[in-house]
């Protein structure tokens, strides 16, 4: 079926079911960024593949809520479909909850699959819906009804993490969720988001693209723990490891009715934005919730001395895999060969495939030549692959999963003269990365209280970007990875030592190109003087900057510092592992400035 005849199907089914506006956010029933295919309903129904975005579909209107990430993108994708695009953040913005109390009218129903909105999200919308009696129903899958050929939930085998990679044994883990548990006063922990309980039960697994996880539900308590998964997911080997460390093992679809039969004034805790509300409701009346950010998540954002270790050897890794590409690009180019966005991407692909202990990207491989440059989030395909030619510049976002860590780095180089606009705008992105990078700030603060530390030389020039600075980064799991971030918005999560983050600031000019530079950064104790102790970042990425961007009059004396000293570092971990054509290549593109 076309958009349009799967809107009009949808809106057949609403009509059966007395639903006068149905919510089709972007998400699976563990609210994850990226889906298996049976969950993929909002792309199904709009054709959008961003992995941020709501649809909301009415009688008579449509429209998808997006972040800035995904603008162009959306605009795109949606063009001829009666999907009329809604970008978050800008004042001129309807909220969803608004669009419907404009749209709707009292004694009408909103609909939602319970499996895949959050509580914390639920409660919010039926608050403000609720006030102009407008009904909100979330037990309704309309598009399970109407999708003929719906994929299953995925069957993939699931794969152990040794400790000598995680750090810490499944026992331990569950002892130190336990203890925290009884810190908050509760009896028990419900689990619905999957890089948590990977990272709780030391499994993995492929069920999801680019994230190493498995679909399944946990409960952890002192007396009982349940890991709730398709059997055929498991080797003999791995459901007598899991016995041996007190999981016991359950189908993936007995979570419900086990909640459901929890004892009376049994004190619950769950984190309210990564519990699908459908798992909230079957919880019984009876019981307390105590609600916030899971142990589990806390303890899996703060990195042991070994996987610490492990994201080092990937880096390193990572490196030589970013430096053989940039030599083959360079000779593409100067040799006459033909280069493209996906043809750069499977190359990448490629050479981080022939590294050690490697499994796969870490998120689809962001290519923008020219002006794609200046679509965060874009993706090239058949249509939109445009030729590399060597003039202009070429934004580089990419990453990849190996087994002792995850990486994320983005360069964006010239491959031509770089105009003077060019240069100015790389300069101040740069100026930003280095401000993270060389913050020093005290203990106990949250991450945004030091965002504009990367925005102030944009800010200057007066430039924003609208998506966030640092987000966490897992260990051999997701590469967006909380509860910490750095980013405009507030996060109550402070910032604590052994916290992996990216530093990603940038500026975009529609039209033109867009400019990014990323590192990845470990949060490290500083000092300690009597005003308290003091934190700051060490930066783990190891791969060039392109200086021929870089206008060394606007940098500070630090920053010209920093800089040197980075390539420095780049060039003494990477040298060794090169061929000695690499090392002369890699020696000119550090050369101090």
């Amino acid at each position: 079926m076309s958009i349009q005849e799967r809107l009009g199907a949808l809106r057949e089914a609403m009509k059966r079911h007395g639903i006068d506006a149905c919510i089709i956010p972007g998400y699976d029933p563990h609210l994850s960024e990226y889906t298996p295919a049976r969950w993929k309903s909002r792309e199904w129904i709009s054709g959008f593949t961003g992995s941020a975005g709501t649809v909301v579909v009415t009688a008579a209107r449509a429209g998808l809520w997006t972040d800035s990430r995904y603008f162009l993108q959306a605009a795109g994708q949606l063009k001829g479909t009666g999907i009329d695009l809604y970008k978050l953040a800008l004042p001129e913005t309807p909220s969803i909850h608004d669009f419907l109390l404009h749209e709707l009218k009292e004694g009408q129903t909103a609909g939602l699959d319970g499996q895949s909105y959050n509580v914390a999200d639920t409660r919010n919308l039926d608050k403000k819906l609720t006030k102009k009696g407008i009904r909100l129903n979330t037990s309704v899958d309309l598009i399970d009804e109407i999708w003929a050929g719906r994929p299953a939930v995925p069957a993939n085998k699931i794969f152990e993490l040794p400790v000598e990679i995680t750090g810490q044994s499944v026992r331990d883990k569950l002892d130190a969720i336990n203890n925290r548990l009884h810190q908050a006063g509760a009896d028990c922990l419900v689990l619905c988001a999957l890089d948590e309980i990977a990272w709780t039960f030391n499994i993995r697994g492929n069920d999801v693209i680019y994230n190493p996880v498995a679909v399944s539900y946990a409960f952890v308590s002192e007396d009982e723990t349940v890991l709730f998964i398709s059997p055929e997911k498991l080797t003999p080997e791995i459901a007598e490891h899991l016995k041996q460390n007190g999981v016991i093992p359950a189908d993936y679809t007995e979570i419900i009715p086990y909640l459901a039969q929890l004892p009376e004034k049994t004190t619950v805790f769950i984190d309210p934005a990564r519990t699908n509300v459908a798992l909230f409701n079957a919880i019984p009346k009876g019981c307390e919730i105590i609600e916030g950010i899971t142990p589990a998540n806390h303890l899996k954002s703060i990195k042991n001395r070994t996987e610490i270790e492990g994201f080092r050897n990937a880096l390193v890794k990572d490196g030589i895999a970013l430096a053989r590409f940039y030599i083959w690009l360079e000779k593409q180019l100067i040799e006459g060969n033909r280069a493209t966005e996906l043809s750069c991407t499977e190359k990448l692909s490629a050479l981080r495939a022939e590294q050690p202990l490697h499994i796969s990207d870490s998120f689809n491989t962001i290519c923008g030549y020219g002006s794609h440059g200046a679509i965060v989030h874009y993706g090239a395909t058949p249509e939109t692959d445009a030729e590399i030619r060597p003039e202009g510049i070429l934004l580089m976002d990419s990453g990849g999963q190996y087994l002792d860590g995850t990486t994320d780095v983005t360069r964006t180089i010239a491959l031509g003269e770089p105009s003077e606009q060019m240069k100015k705008d790389f300069t101040r992105v740069l100026k930003g990365m280095i401000g993270i990078a060389k913050c020093k700030f005290p203990a106990g603060i949250r991450g945004c209280l030091i965002d504009a530390f990367a925005r102030k030389a944009l800010w200057d020039a007066g430039i924003q970007y609208l998506h966030g600075t640092c987000h966490g980064i897992g260990h051999c799991l997701n590469v967006h990875e909380g509860p910490q971030s750095i980013r405009m918005e507030e996060n109550p999560v402070v910032l604590e030592p052994g916290m992996v983050m990216s530093d990603e600031p940038a500026m975009y000019r529609e039209g033109l190109y867009g400019i990014r530079t990323e590192n990845m950064t470990l949060v490290i104790e500083d000092s300690e003087t009597e005003y308290g102790k003091f934190l700051t970042f060490e930066t783990l990425t190891l791969c060039y900057i392109d200086t021929r961007l870089v206008i060394p009059s606007m940098l500070s004396v630090r920053e010209h510092a920093w800089l040197n000293k980075y390539h420095q570092m780049v060039y003494d971990k990477l040298s060794p592992h090169l061929t000695g054509e690499e090392k002369a290549w890699l020696r000119e593109k550090t050369k101090e400035i």
